[in-house]
């Protein structure tokens, strides 16, 4: 067994419900005491949601709240300081909660394409809608994540950081499927090429860690992000398709790392841990890969992040996910 290991068994996505930045990382760092991740909590307003709580760790750019969205501007406003604000305040609260810790701790960002489709240029059009500004927001977006990940690391020195970057908007992005601001068109497809070069800068920020991207739509482009370099992808496990097996064999093959979200993200009822996995171990079978490789390449997740979740059914989730990985490493075949 691995006595450095990389990532963990199980944990969470991201967001979580409520306010409490305390109450969420106690609750992070206790369901997973070998790979806690740093909360997110939407509930609190603009800055506090992913896109505003990444664009506050943008360096030189700025973007405010317009009834359309987020919007760059010219210089830091309430919204950017809100949102640095409330990072500082989860920071603060992963500190206390993780005096001593050695191990992996998973942070997210959003990612550079879903960022650009999602900020608005002065003009109201997304970022997406112009190839110079992509590159200047990426640019900006990996110095933020170098200052981010030092800060974390100057908090919890003991911890291998492991960043995860938030690309829920990646496949639009590649299929010319992002409205424009009168939502009577889309913008242009971007080439591939250009979608993994900008990943594959913003993943050498970290190049001395583990970097993993998340996207919970379906048709995950996984053989490109491998390209890019990632060294995981996260991902809704109910929306893979048979389509999707020889990319996932390849993925496993080549040392990639499947975060498999195989607990939903809102209020259900929840089968026994080991009923959760089952579809995991069914394309194992599949695939014809070693049931010894399960948990050496599996991390159990939630399907997608928790906002939209009671507090009391996020808790049950994350620690199903927990139950779920040990039932996963306990019986692989």
């Amino acid at each position: 067994m691995n006595d450095n290991p990389r990532f963990g068994p199980a944990t969470g996505i991201g967001s979580l419900p409520g306010q409490d930045a305390r109450e969420a990382v106690k609750t992070s760092t206790g369901t997973f005491e070998d790979f806690p991740f740093l909360p997110e909590l939407p509930a609190r307003g603009p800055g506090a949601d992913m896109i505003g709580r990444t664009a506050g760790m943008l360096v030189e750019l700025y973007a405010r709240v317009e009834p359309s969205g987020w919007r760059l501007g010219d210089r830091p406003g309430r919204d950017t300081k809100r949102a640095r604000s409330w990072l500082g305040e989860d920071l603060d609260a992963l500190e206390e909660f993780t005096q001593g810790y050695e191990g992996p701790l998973k942070v997210q960002a959003v990612g550079p394409w879903t960022l650009a489709a999602a900020l608005e240029l002065r003009n109201g059009e997304a970022v997406l809608s112009d190839a110079g500004a992509c590159r200047d927001l990426a640019a900006s977006l990996a110095e933020g994540l170098r200052l981010h990940l030092a800060e974390v690391r100057r908090r919890v020195p003991g911890a291998r950081i492991v960043l995860q970057l938030d690309e829920p908007s990646l496949t639009a992005v590649l299929r010319g499927q992002v409205r424009t601001a009168s939502g009577y068109r889309t913008h242009r497809a971007v080439d591939r090429q250009v979608v993994e070069s900008a990943l594959r800068d913003l993943a050498a920020v970290h190049a001395d860690g583990p970097v993993v991207v998340h996207s919970c739509a379906p048709d995950v482009p996984f053989a490109l992000l491998r390209r890019a370099g990632v060294t995981g992808v996260s991902f809704d496990f109910s929306l893979l398709t048979e389509r999707d097996d020889e990319a996932i064999g390849e993925a496993v093959e080549g040392g990639t790392r499947l975060f498999a979200g195989v607990v939903p993200g809102t209020d259900t009822a929840l089968s026994d841990p080991a009923g959760s996995v089952m579809g995991v171990r069914t394309l194992w079978r599949r695939l014809g890969l070693s049931p010894g490789l399960l948990a050496e390449a599996v991390t159990v997740t939630p399907s997608c992040g928790l906002a939209g979740a009671s507090p009391e059914y996020a808790r049950r989730a994350l620690a199903h996910c927990a139950r779920a990985a040990r039932s996963l490493a306990d019986n692989p075949e």
